[in-house]
């Protein structure tokens, strides 16, 4: 049942040919390295959102929910951030040699209710006071958005303890280490939704720079009947992996009980 409506679903959007990239503004991680070699290892972390990629003009992504899992697996959340004009910043040290894994998740709930005749609307993250429904509420309708937000950084030597997912929400899992892309040479990621692959899913890369092309430049890929996608980039530069579910959604308020999925995460992809 649930591949059947994965693949419905992926069908009629891919045939109404939607672009992935179409929003104005994006948000984005952005790690000075995605591999520090030093004996006290450390690296910066930019977060902000604009219209062009990896460009400070807009407004900063804050970075109060950035969760840091090191090369043992153990979740920590980021202190420490600075919060600035266009971008949000944050050193973080690297204490053990390894694979981490930086990521911002929400699960952002809205809707409705009826309370003493009142139809009332209300919008906030999971688990806040701002999207819970009081006692006696009735008609209650809801639908949620699951937003990921990520980039990976090595200290010294790179592993894959970090990069297993979560089974929650959409997620790409790197078969090829993150810390190890290079233009040219054959990358192999995984799609899942909720833990399982998602075959035949279209996703997007576009790389930085966008101001001196005057061309986005996106590059897009689709995963197999395994959800297990292996390609190459031309170039070497700082890209920025997209990919939602449903892939493109109506205007407007969401039907009540439906679902959304966004991940993005920020590679950098070095010369061979």
């Amino acid at each position: 049942m649930h591949n059947r409506i994965l693949k419905g679903a992926l069908l009629g959007l891919a045939l109404a040919g939607m672009s992935m990239s179409a929003q104005a503004h994006r948000g984005w991680l952005l790690p000075s390295t995605a591999m520090v070699e030093a004996k006290e290892p450390w690296v910066t972390l930019d977060g902000a959102i604009s219209e062009g990629l990896f460009e400070f003009h807009h407004v900063p992504l804050r970075l109060d929910n950035l969760t840091i899992t090191g090369p043992d697996g153990v979740t920590t959340k980021a202190e420490g951030a600075v919060l600035g004009k266009f971008r949000s910043t944050i050193d973080i040290r690297l204490p053990k040699d390894g694979t981490y894994r930086l990521a911002i998740v929400s699960n952002n709930v809205m809707g409705s209710y009826k309370l003493g005749g009142e139809v009332k609307r209300f919008r906030g993250v999971e688990g806040t006071p701002g999207a819970q429904v009081p006692a006696g509420a009735t008609d209650v309708t809801t639908s949620t958005t699951h937003t990921r937000l990520e980039t990976f950084v090595s200290a010294n030597d790179m592993n894959d303890t970090a990069l297993k997912p979560s089974g929650v929400g959409l997620e790409m899992v790197p078969v090829t280490n993150p810390s190890d892309l290079r233009a040219g040479e054959p990358i192999t990621f995984r799609f899942l939704l909720d833990g399982k692959p998602l075959p035949n899913f279209p996703f997007s890369m576009v790389p930085g720079a966008v101001k001196y092309r005057g061309t986005l430049g996106e590059l897009r890929f689709t995963t197999d009947t395994k959800g297990e996608v292996k390609f190459t980039v031309p170039e070497a530069n700082m890209y920025w992996l997209s990919a939602k579910f449903p892939l493109e959604t109506p205007k407007g308020p969401p039907t009540p009980g439906a679902k959304r999925y966004s991940y993005t995460a920020t590679l950098d992809i070095l010369p061979q």
